[in-house]
């Protein structure tokens, strides 16, 4: 009776095909766990959203004062606020080193899959910059305003594109209600990216530590690599919650206790970490023209990844000059977050020239140092 239903009902099959039958390189280590780890985060974000927007009402006026009252008077409404909240956090650290792993592994050949999570990225930021905005509290209601401002550089359309995403002269009630929209359908369209991203993965294959082809080394993903990612799944709630439980404002801003004041400008207007790096790229480029398109350039360029490659062995373990570089350009992202929160005075402006161009010179010389 369980074999026939695995073989005919479609959504048991795909089940099958996606978690027990599916044949994966027998040497792919705790480092492969992060894809099931994000779709765990991904349904704690829907989740915590659908019971969030609930007790929302977009509004410039009411948003900052319901979502505090939720916190109050919803069962659990404390709960569920901090999980959400510290749940994009989660989903942008495990996808930062999803993406880290399929550079140093070379992973990125596999074009389609590639090119997939790379979109998955962008939306996953547009749609964390729009939740960030809906609790309309002073560090939001001003980064809204600086980002979204960002959009007036675009030659000819930009004022017009400004007006259009504020739905107004600033940002006001109009602005607010668009990104509450978006922010509730991106969520829904990612998953939908997600099961492409898996599809092609299948038809592809998982790359491996070593890069090269397995075709002949392979398991079932069930019973090893479901138990493995499993247990990298409870470790990775435990510690989450313990996050939640005991330290749930450790990744937030003061200023975002405070209700917006379009009259009062904060000391220091910067996103949430996990923007940091490209914010730093925007701000260390005085042209803001200039800084736009090197704002956009820090994520668009994963997608050429697979097109500069040079190399004939993949994996960066083989290569020592470019698993250096590898690792110094890690370092360069968490000095770029460094710098994001830092003043724009020196040394921390020239500090993120510095970096900024050692971020984009990665990109260029990392295909030339797989020939060597």
């Amino acid at each position: 009776m369980t074999k026939t239903m695995l073989k005919v009902n479609p959504l048991m099959k795909v089940f099958t095909a996606t978690l027990i039958k599916l044949p994966a390189p027998a040497n792919i280590s705790t480092m492969w766990n992060f894809g099931s780890i994000l779709s765990l985060c991904l349904v704690i974000q829907i989740m915590s959203g659908l019971l969030l927007a609930s007790a929302y009402s977009a509004s410039m006026d009411l948003s900052f004062q319901l979502v505090s009252q939720s916190m109050e008077t919803m069962d659990k409404g404390w709960l569920i606020r901090y999980i959400h909240a510290n749940g994009g956090s989660l989903f942008f650290a495990c996808l930062y080193l999803h993406i880290g792993r399929g550079i140093y592994y070379s992973s990125f050949l596999y074009t389609h899959v590639w090119s997939a999570g790379v979109t998955i990225l962008l939306l996953t930021m547009a749609a964390a910059f729009m939740g960030y905005v809906l609790p309309v509290n002073q560090m939001s209601f001003w980064g809204a305003s600086v980002i979204t401002n960002l959009f007036s550089e675009v030659p000819y359309l930009g004022p017009t594109i400004v007006q259009f995403i504020w739905g107004g002269v600033s940002v006001d009630s109009p602005t607010v209600i668009r990104f509450f929209t978006l922010h509730f359908i991106l969520p829904f369209i990612i998953l939908a990216l997600v099961a492409v991203h898996i599809t092609f993965l299948h038809q592809t294959g998982s790359s491996n530590p070593l890069g090269l082809q397995s075709n002949t080394n392979k398991i079932t993903f069930n019973v090893f690599f479901s138990m493995k990612d499993l247990f990298g799944v409870i470790f990775t709630s435990l510690l989450f919650l313990v996050l939640v439980l005991y330290w749930p404002l450790t990744l937030g801003d003061d200023e975002n206790f405070s209700i917006a004041d379009p009259a009062v400008t904060p000391h220091h207007i910067q996103p949430e970490w996990y923007f940091l790096f490209a914010y730093a790229i925007l701000r260390s480029i005085p042209n803001k023209l200039g800084g736009v398109i090197a704002l956009a350039l820090s994520v668009l360029i994963l997608y050429i990844m697979p097109f500069t490659f040079l190399s004939k062995m993949k994996s960066t373990a083989f290569y020592p000059l470019s698993s250096l570089l590898f690792w110094l350009f890690t370092m360069t992202v968490f000095l770029l977050t460094w710098i994001g929160m830092r003043p724009v005075e020196e040394p921390f402006v020239l500090t993120g020239q510095i970096l900024t161009a050692a971020y984009f010179s990665y990109f260029l010389i990392s295909p030339l140092a797989h020939k060597l």
